[in-house]
């Protein structure tokens, strides 16, 4: 059965939360000279983790000299006005937007590759030396031990080797059964605010949209944190989890979490596929 290389995002059991390395040459904005403002910033960069609001996600939009928050349906007007409250003489520097549905990990049963009673979306092929993997989410790792081709689970595909969730949102699968075809064909780069991509998951296919983010930190709502994160516009549902963020042949991001559906639309954040590459120490090719 060939597998393909663009599959993604997952665990909904469980898990109701804020539903995801940069390498030289990413087309980030220039960071501003020490000073002020960036303190500024800063302070109110750590003023949101502070508050220990579930179900929203920020950066820094350092060009634009702002901590953008955003805020899903379950995030009241009280809780939005603790982080104002905590950021204090910094508030200013916040700003904070709305989006639909519960940002969450979004894993749940159904096709693509599965196990445990679960269902996610294969990321990336990889291989280390003669060795070959696949890179899927970390929330999917932790709770499956090993994967299947089939909802049957009677055609095998290999055991998580490596996870890693909450914090980051990564994990390795080995490819036991040979039989199984492992395409490749990315090669591995930092995503820019303004890029158009794409993202492919067993649920809702391939869809398009923007990224609006870079160095994102998630509070999901059922608990756990995740930390320098894509964010996107591209719509996706449960079991889309671990798929493919990708702009051609450039291999971005693994499906991590967002808010809303593919009716509404709404809100998305990826693992960056680099800082996975280089904690397992495996290439992609």
């Amino acid at each position: 059965m060939r597998i393909k290389p663009t599959r993604v995002l997952a665990v909904a059991a469980g898990l109701a939360a804020v539903t995801a390395l940069a390498l030289p040459g990413a087309h980030a904005a220039p960071a501003p000279a020490p000073g002020p403002a960036a303190a500024q910033l800063a302070r109110a960069d750590a003023a949101v983790l502070k508050a220990d609001v579930g179900g929203t996600a920020w950066y820094v939009d350092r060009a634009a000299g702002r901590v953008v928050v955003t805020a899903d349906s379950t995030v009241s007007d009280a809780e939005i006005a603790t982080i104002r409250r905590t950021a204090g003489t910094d508030a200013g520097a916040l700003a904070v937007q709305r989006t639909p549905g519960v940002l969450t990990p979004l894993l749940g049963p159904g096709d693509a590759i599965y196990g445990n009673g679960y269902r996610c979306s294969l990321g990336f092929n990889v291989r280390s030396g003669s060795t070959y993997y696949f890179l899927t989410a970390g929330h999917c790792g932790n709770v499956v031990k090993t994967w299947y081709a089939n909802s049957a689970q009677s055609t095998l595909i290999g055991p998580t080797t490596g996870s890693s969730f909450p914090g980051n949102d990564y994990a390795l699968v080995r490819y036991d059964n040979t039989s199984l075809a492992h395409p490749g064909g990315y090669t591995a780069a930092d995503a820019y605010v303004g890029e158009s991509v794409k993202r492919s998951g067993s649920t809702t296919g391939t869809r398009s949209g923007t990224v609006t983010g870079l160095d994102a930190t998630v509070h999901y709502s059922g608990g756990g944190t995740v930390r320098g994160m894509i964010q996107t516009n591209v719509c996706a549902e449960p079991g889309d989890s671990g798929g493919a963020l990708y702009d051609g042949t450039k291999a971005l991001g693994i499906t991590s979490g967002g808010s809303g559906n593919c009716s509404s639309g709404g809100t998305t954040f990826y693992q960056p596929v680099p800082e996975a590459l280089a904690k397992y120490r495996v290439s992609l090719y």
